[in-house]
């Protein structure tokens, strides 16, 4: 009953949440909250029945492809002479179009990358290997073996990958795309036996069922599918299986994986065809407004590989003509679409234009970056509210704990990618850089492997672990960002290089990331290392240094090198061997010709400044479709003016987050006009944390809005472990030390971390509060010394102006309680000198090297990079008043 009673409740809420995005559509204006991977899991775990057969009512929405081709008719991009019937006829020619497209810029394999082990990007793929090893063969492999009626040792995993999920099966693929990415950034040989296990615990069950269908759920889900029956999207898991065998084939070289795929193709052309002999063409358009994935995406990958014609065919027939025809007449209408439904089949659309030629689909997927950007994207680069694009130009109040689905900066990733390499522009690769820095870098629990976020919040004092889904457990969560976030963490390698073959190869260098290319076509190793950014050194260094692979001279080519938008081209320095370079405008590339030899170094030293972005300013990628180069889109995620002060803040390409859960107006005006100012390097070796023990219980000096408490010892990387962390302000403030006891003996004042340029003092009561700095400076200056109970290692708190006042808990102890001051006249009373006595250690929380200190109208912020957060409570948008 209890149980019944949490669903019904937490539907409740999801339908309170999903009312936000009322007008959620497929292909119509019809609302359909089941487009919610969220809504559709929790609806189905219910046992609401009545919501269930009320929601189903509304499943299926308006058939589509000719007909909807035909409404959306371009007549404002027709010349006059031409009509529906050559609208109709263009169309059709689309469709069985078979002409590849130009030349692009070509990936640089995974296998000749290697990223250096002092990168933050480095320890995010380690910390996703060690998840990727964790999970076993026999687990992910269970349901599997349950369809084809193997029989099914060990046990199955839990949440979305659970026995009782519709979409069981979707993360085995992707964990069969992560490992072949993994596999080839690092050649781990434990990884590479794991997946080969995988496959072919996979081939079994395929074998066994006979018909080429391999699923985690039986074939009967289709049968569901194509009666237009309630089913929870099985093209969707069908995609991932399917694009995670083609990846084993392609990265890893395992051609029974490619067997297995199109095997898989075969099976559902038949299918596919079936429909469309028995029905229509339109019933099978029909049947996709339930996600499909990236279905066009990887058939077009597998016709590219076999060049069989069957699989182009099977791969126009899930181009999804409702969602890519609006966008082919250029109109800005994709509000209330599921954001992770449709981008998938614009990367399919992408991929259409280079082996068909298309033009059409090139000038969509431009329109389609184009819009997002300009209408729906964040500053971290992301886009989705509750899943869905909401009304363009609307952001501003759609700041909240539920924005930014993972999956959506993932794919979005590829978008840009396929772009880039199409045109390259560099606002391509500066999207690139601001969406993977902000946007997914974060969505792991520091280095715990297997936690990671479904939403990114953007919204006031929110916290990453306080999203609807919150953070994720390794064996039980298995959302749809799971599955996108370990491939992401696995290629991060894949787009810091892309070249040009040729007499004269050229290298593109679009990510500034410290790692190593084996630059094959050139006979060129090159190293690049680029210095961690600080707050205290405005620049971006980075080096890059040329050996020969092959022991002699590499052949001429050109290095072609990123001038970021967000530097200032005219301070910025490039030198070859220490002879300066004249550096193009930002938003081009510098290129270098020559013919490399072992020793060769070009050094660049990129200025990073503070700046802010307006929500109605945030995107900076190039409108290509309509602009001249280099013009760059004013974006109006929000164009309304009551909302002209609310603005983001960037540190060069790092999205600035500020530590605090209450303060929302800022002024910009500081004194000599300074507002923001960088954090010492040597603050961190000041901060400590100071605790006591009770019983079992340890706990800790906590600021607890703006009175000093005790609290329980909190978890690190918490927003308990911030508030209770405080910085020891001495006489020599840029005094480097090795540990907080050297500062026994000396004078200090106590500054929280979250609450800089305000210090703990001695209340009217004798408690202690956080107060202002200006306010009765001798009510805050403390003289740390050895503890007054006479043990190795505690330290006591002696008001300066009150000689034998010291800092005091009342015994017991328990959370909340109050700290005070208090005098003890002849230094006798034991029970006084225990809790006078804290034991000392450095602090629970630390500055990232990126943290500044933001001036505030009560009081001053700490901002540190979005990634770098956890459990803290931020925000990422100010109110900044001028």
């Amino acid at each position: 009953m209890k149980f019944g009673l949490i669903v019904t409740v937490t539907i409740a809420l999801l339908l309170h949440i999903t009312s936000l995005v009322s007008l959620a559509k497929e292909c119509t204006n019809t609302p359909s909250q089941l487009s919610s991977h969220t809504f559709r899991n929790e609806l189905l775990r219910s046992n609401n029945e009545s919501l269930k057969t009320e929601m189903f009512s509304h499943y299926h929405l308006t058939p589509t492809d000719d007909s909807a081709w035909s409404s959306l008719l371009p007549r404002k991009m027709l010349r006059e002479e031409e009509d529906e019937y050559s609208w109709t006829i263009m169309y059709r020619k689309i469709k069985n179009s078979d002409n590849s497209s130009g030349s692009f810029l070509k990936d640089v394999s995974l296998h000749d990358v290697r990223l250096d082990p002092s990168t933050f990007q480095w320890r995010a793929q380690q910390t996703n290997l060690e998840y990727l090893l964790m999970l076993d063969v026999d687990g992910l492999s269970w349901s599997f073996r349950k369809a084809a009626g193997l029989v099914t040792p060990g046990d199955p995993y839990g949440g979305w990958e659970g026995p009782d999920s519709e979409l069981r099966g979707h993360f085995v693929g992707h964990y069969l795309s992560a490992t072949a990415y993994m596999w080839a950034s690092t050649h781990n040989e434990t990884l590479k036996e794991k997946m080969a296990s995988l496959v072919s615990a996979l081939s079994a069950c395929q074998e066994k069922v006979g018909t080429g269908y391999l699923s985690a759920f039986p074939s009967s889900f289709f049968d569901r599918f194509e009666a237009i029956k309630p089913v929870w999207a099985p093209y969707y898991t069908i995609h991932k299986i399917l694009a995670g065998l083609v990846d084993q084939y392609k990265l890893a070289g395992n051609s029974q994986a490619l067997k297995m795929a199109t095997w898989m193709a075969d099976y559902f052309y038949v299918r596919v065809r079936n429909v469309i002999k028995m029905y229509s063409v339109e019933r099978h358009w029909q049947s996709l407004n339930e996600e499909t994935g990236g279905m066009n995406d990887v058939l077009y990958q597998i016709y590219s590989i076999t060049g069989d014609s069957k699989y182009l065919l099977l791969a126009h027939l899930f181009d999804k003509p409702c969602f890519l025809g609006v966008l082919a007449i250029q109109a800005d209408d994709i509000s209330g679409f599921h954001s992770n439904t449709h981008i998938p089949i614009v990367v399919g659309s992408q991929l259409r234009y280079e082996i068909t030629g298309d033009p059409l689909h090139k000038e969509i997927s431009m329109f389609f970056m184009d819009i997002v950007n300009a209408s729906h994207s964040y500053a971290t680069g992301g886009t989705s509210v509750g899943e869905f694009w909401q009304d363009p130009k609307r952001l501003a109040t759609t700041l909240q704990t539920e924005n930014e689905e993972s999956c959506t900066t993932y794919n979005m990733l590829k978008v840009s990618r396929n772009l880039f390499r199409w045109t390259k522009e560099v606002s391509y690769a500066d999207y690139y850089e601001r969406a993977l820095t902000n946007g997914v870098l974060g969505i792991q629990r520091g280095t715990e492997p297997g936690k990671m976020i479904y939403m990114l919040p953007l919204g006031k004092g929110v916290s990453k672990a306080v999203t609807y889904h919150g953070w994720g457990t390794p064996y039980d969560a298995f959302w749809c960002c799971y599955g996108t976030g370990i491939e992401s963490f696995s290629k991060l390698g894949d787009s810091i290089y892309f070249q040009e073959d040729g007499e004269s190869p050229a290298l593109y260098v679009t990510q500034y990331i410290s790692s190593i290319l084996d630059w094959k076509s050139s006979g060129v190793l090159l190293s690049q290392t680029v210095k961690p950014v600080v707050s205290w050194d405005p620049y971006m260094h980075v080096t890059f240094t040329l050996s020969s692979s092959k022991g002699g001279i590499g052949k001429e080519s050109t290095l072609n090198l990123r001038i970021p938008v967000w530097t200032n081209s005219e301070t910025a320095k490039v030198s070859l061997n220490g002879q300066s370079l004249k550096v193009p405008a930002s938003g081009n590339f510098l290129s270098i010709k020559q013919n490399w030899k072992s020793g060769d170094q070009v050094t660049m030293e990129l200025p990073l400044s503070i700046r802010t972005e307006a929500i109605k300013g945030v995107a900076t990628v190039l409108n290509l479709h309509y602009n001249a180069l280099n013009q760059l889109i004013l974006s109006t995620s929000d164009d309304r003016p009551e909302y002209a002060s609310l603005q983001a803040i960037l540190y060069g390409p790092y999205l600035l987050a500020g530590l605090t859960s209450r303060d929302w107006s800022i002024t910009t005006q500081a004194k000599d006009n300074i507002w923001i100012s960088s954090i010492p390097e040597t603050d961190n070796s000041h901060l400590v944390t100071l605790s006591q023990q009770s019983g079992n219980t340890s706990y800790v000096l906590s600021n607890n809005n703006q009175t000093i408490t005790m609290e329980a010892s909190p978890a690190p990387g918490t927003q308990a472990a911030v508030a209770a962390t405080f910085r020891l302000v001495t006489a020599d403030l840029k005094r480097m030390i090795l540990g907080p006891e050297e500062l026994i003996g000396s004078q200090v004042m106590i500054e929280p971390f979250d609450f800089p340029g305000m210090l703990v003092k001695q209340a009217t009561d004798s408690s202690l509060a956080v107060q202002g700095s200006s306010s009765d400076k001798e009510a805050s200056k403390f003289r740390l010394v050895a503890g007054v109970d006479g043990k190795q290692g505690t330290v006591s708190l002696m008001l300066e102006s009150k000689k034998g006042c010291y800092v005091y808990s009342d015994q017991p102890m328990k959370a909340g309680m109050k700290l005070r001051l208090k005098c003890d006249s002849d230094g006798s009373d034991e029970k006084f000198k225990q809790a006078a006595s804290f034991v000392l250690r450095k602090g629970m929380s630390q500055y990232n090297p990126m943290s500044f200190v933001m001036n505030g109208v009560q009081r001053n912020f700490v901002l540190s990079p979005l990634f770098s957060l956890r459990d803290e409570t931020y925000n990422v948008y100010f109110s900044l008043q001028t």
